[in-house]
């Protein structure tokens, strides 16, 4: 494993609370952001210094609570913003300016030459205060090519560290993704993060396509939290990186669904149970040839084991299950039941799970099963 290093950039704290209607407290915020220190992110898009007031303070809390990732301040080209992100203690610091002529044009209201000149200006600034640097390209996926070469170029001049390829509306595929990107790297020489947005559902595989390309950085946020439609997800790039790339980057993804969980309770956003990687239902087996192959063996259907992520296996009773399962859960109760009985009961539980229009609870199962063993004892008198 580890067939190459990619430097995991956590945006939970910036762009995920730039979600409509989400706001992290003070101490939520330095929660995750010790959870995400935890479980091996390296670094920590901790939030934008020149708003001020709580924001100011709680990212020189994080800078102060000896994490062992980096902390980085989101910035616009604007030198005063920088100074705010310095002040904080930050090493490193996002400099954000929109290439696309439409977001130039109707946005900013300003011109390409503008730009550039925001971006050197505020970079040369970040340089000489020590920080590391990430330039970003806003809507990179809508700007033309040469002058996005052009940007990173005086970009990288300028001091930059990396850029910041940003799909600021999720408009790209990845085949696409992968040929821009591998294309800017070859030209450019720098380092490049990945940051994908997921409106039309390709964030975490447009992530994925630009490692492959060579972008050493992916941009994420935890459950893919984020504007609109949200980012590429933590779990589901990291997981992704150890088994569809060989890459394991040694994170600690038995802590992942617990993230998750708190993630989502601070958001007030539900955490789906059909969620890849963390959802309740990543290992809950139903149907009646699936949970009998799990039960031989899991490697059937399941790509992992569910304690590397923080689950756990689950057999669910309900309309689609078979009679393996039916004896499986019994079994787990400590009670034998014969091939005869597992039919006998598998009907009632299907006409049950009808009725309700859901699974069966493991205590209903028992509870039929009384039921049944009682109506069988009725028809031997």
């Amino acid at each position: 494993m580890n067939k190459k290093h990619v430097v995991i950039v956590d945006t939970t704290l910036r762009d995920g609370e730039q979600t409509a209607g989400v706001v992290f407290a003070n101490k939520e915020k330095i929660r995750i952001a010790k959870l995400l220190d935890a479980v091996g992110v390296h670094q920590i898009e901790a939030g934008i210094p020149v708003m001020g007031g709580d924001e100011k303070e709680v990212i020189k809390t994080l800078v102060d609570s000896n994490l062992n990732a980096s902390i980085m301040g989101w910035n616009r080209a604007v030198v005063s913003d920088v100074q705010h992100s310095v002040d904080c203690g930050v090493d490193a610091v996002a400099i954000s300016i929109s290439t696309s002529d439409i977001h130039i044009k109707y946005k900013l209201a300003s011109t390409k030459e503008n730009v550039l000149k925001s971006m050197v200006k505020a970079t040369e600034f970040a340089k000489k205060k020590g920080l590391y640097i990430s330039v970003n390209a806003e809507d990179a996926s809508r700007s033309d090519m040469d002058y996005l070469i052009r940007f990173a170029t005086e970009a990288k001049n300028a001091g930059a560290d990396r850029i910041r390829y940003c799909d600021t509306v999720g408009i790209m595929t990845p085949f696409e993704t992968y040929q821009r990107v591998k294309h800017l790297i070859e030209k450019i020489q720098i380092d490049v993060e990945m940051h994908m947005h997921d409106d039309f559902g390709m964030a975490t595989a447009n992530t994925f396509a630009g490692i492959q390309a060579g972008a050493t950085h992916a941009g994420v946020t935890v459950v893919g939290l984020g504007e609109r439609a949200g980012n590429a997800a933590l779990e589901e790039v990291v997981m992704a990186l150890k088994y569809l790339d060989d890459t394991d980057l040694k994170f600690k993804t038995n802590r992942f669904r617990e993230l998750a969980e708190y993630v989502s309770r601070a958001s007030g956003r539900d955490l789906p149970a059909w969620k890849a990687i963390v959802g309740e239902n990543m290992f809950a087996h139903e149907s009646g040839i699936h949970a009998d192959g799990a039960l031989k063996n899991p490697l059937t259907y399941e790509a992992f084991k569910p304690e590397e992520v923080g689950l756990a296996r689950q057999i669910v009773i309900g309309k689609h299950s078979g009679t393996k399962a039916i004896s499986s859960k019994f079994h787990e109760y400590g009670i034998h039941i014969t091939d005869e009985e597992a039919v006998e009961m598998l009907a009632r539980v299907r006409n049950a799970a009808i009725d309700l229009k859901r699974s069966l609870f493991d205590k209903e199962l028992v509870y039929m099963y009384e039921d049944y063993c009682v109506s069988k004892k009725k028809q031997a008198q």
